[in-house]
């Protein structure tokens, strides 16, 4: 869509007089940090006025003895992260896109990341919230007390709402104390059948605080822009750390698994450096495959058990179709980015890779999953969501959208 008016909110009282305007109007109001969102959340409507708050970037306090941070919303992911661990504590969410994202927007999609299976969700880590609704109203949501149970959660209910309820101002985070430095393993797999394996009985062995999965499309993609020396003749390469007391152990033991299930070659390392660069090479799959063509990036997740089962369905769907898919993503926690590779000058090429998109979500669906396990709805999925949830859950979200904000005014089109 094509926006009507730019608003660079500078404070929280541009916001508020922003939507006072809009509301008064009827004008729509899409909310934009720093635009890496995934799903098409943070995209213009037409005749909208983008409000971006990119530019209320403050770290507003660091409550050491509490462990809590209080921030803007247009504070990157990798700035608060960077900030607190010189005062030995950790931010633990950490999406791929942290050193270009902001924590308004991690908070609107409730962003998740690598480590999430350890650590969960961004949403895990919200305590409070100060927002303003629709009609310019200031609202603050939860308590920095360790327990709270007064009255409706709304900050939950805030959290991964993608700017349809209300505009985040400030941020209170939870944060832990900085962990040991994480013990890294890889590898290598002959077949996606024997990886699914093995990634499913060390999740449920073990406790691990990153489990990744690439396959040979995105190896080899990775490999060519990076000449990291990966094993590019393999089905699939699987990566874990565990940063626990006894990591070493708990790396042994995975060895142990994937060797089992006839892994051609496995990496163990301390060295934190080297598992950086092996953090690295997970963490350029989706720039490694957008050179490769235009790319359709999806976001699902299925229960862990299931993950062979949607690994196959997705290399069945890319031969059938003719198409080049790149898996990846968050084997621990069951999800995946199956990456389509098309040409956007071929009509045919490009109507097979959203017919892989389509029959991908669905096929989660199927398996008991979700359409979307990170990225948020926005537009890119909004038509796929009663099909997950049903006709009664979506009115009910329609009536929530609708008690929040009763003209439609906030990201219309977007979520629900």
């Amino acid at each position: 869509g094509t926006a009507s008016a730019l608003v660079r909110a500078r404070s929280v009282d541009d916001v508020v007089r922003t939507l006072r305007f809009a509301s008064e109007r009827g004008i729509p109001v899409v909310t934009r940090g720093a635009g890496t969102g995934l799903a098409g959340g943070a995209n213009a409507v037409d005749g909208c006025i983008l409000l971006s708050v990119a530019g209320l970037d403050r770290i507003v306090r660091v409550d050491e003895a509490q462990r809590i941070a209080v921030v803007q919303p247009g504070v990157l992911n990798a700035a608060l992260a960077k900030e607190v661990a010189a005062r030995g504590l950790y931010y633990a969410p950490d999406p791929a896109s942290r050193e270009i994202s902001t924590i308004g927007g991690n908070i609107a999609t409730n962003a998740g990341g690598s480590c999430c299976l350890k650590y969960g969700v961004t949403g895990d880590h919200v305590a409070a919230l100060e927002v303003v609704l629709a009609d310019g109203t200031r609202v603050r949501t939860g308590a920095l007390t360790k327990k709270n149970v007064a009255g409706l959660d709304l900050t939950r209910l805030l959290v991964g709402s993608e700017g349809t309820l209300g505009v985040i101002v400030e941020a209170s985070v939870r944060l832990l104390r900085a962990p040991r430095a994480p013990s890294t393993m890889v590898a290598f797999f002959d077949t996606l059948a024997d990886a699914a394996a093995a990634i499913v009985e060390m999740d449920a062995r073990l406790e691990l605080s990153l489990l990744e999965v690439m396959d040979r499309t995105t190896v080899r993609a990775v490999e060519d822009m990076t000449h990291m020396d990966l094993d590019v003749e393999a089905a699939a390469m699987v990566l874990l750390q565990s940063d626990a007391e006894g990591a070493a152990a708990a790396i042994a033991t995975c060895q142990r698994i994937c060797e089992g299930h006839a892994a051609k070659s496995v990496l163990c390392t301390e060295d934190l450096e080297e598992g950086r660069m092996l953090l690295l090479a997970r963490r350029m799959a989706l720039p490694a495959l957008e050179k490769k063509g235009t790319t359709l990036l999806d976001d699902v997740a299925v229960p862990k058990p299931a993950i062979p089962h949607l690994l196959a369905q997705i290399s069945a769907i890319a031969e059938r179709l003719g198409l080049v898919i790149g898996t990846f993503g968050h084997a621990g926690d069951g999800n995946l980015h199956p990456t389509i590779v098309f040409d956007t000058r071929d009509e045919a090429s490009a109507a097979r890779a959203y017919q892989a998109f389509d029959e991908i979500v669905r096929a989660a669906l199927a398996l008991g999953g979700t359409i979307t396990g990170e990225h948020g709805v926005g537009n890119l999925k909004r038509d796929y969501l009663t099909a997950m949830v049903g006709e009664a859950e979506r009115a009910l979200m329609a009536r929530v959208k609708a008690a929040f904000d009763p003209k439609g005014i906030l990201n219309p089109g977007k979520a629900i």
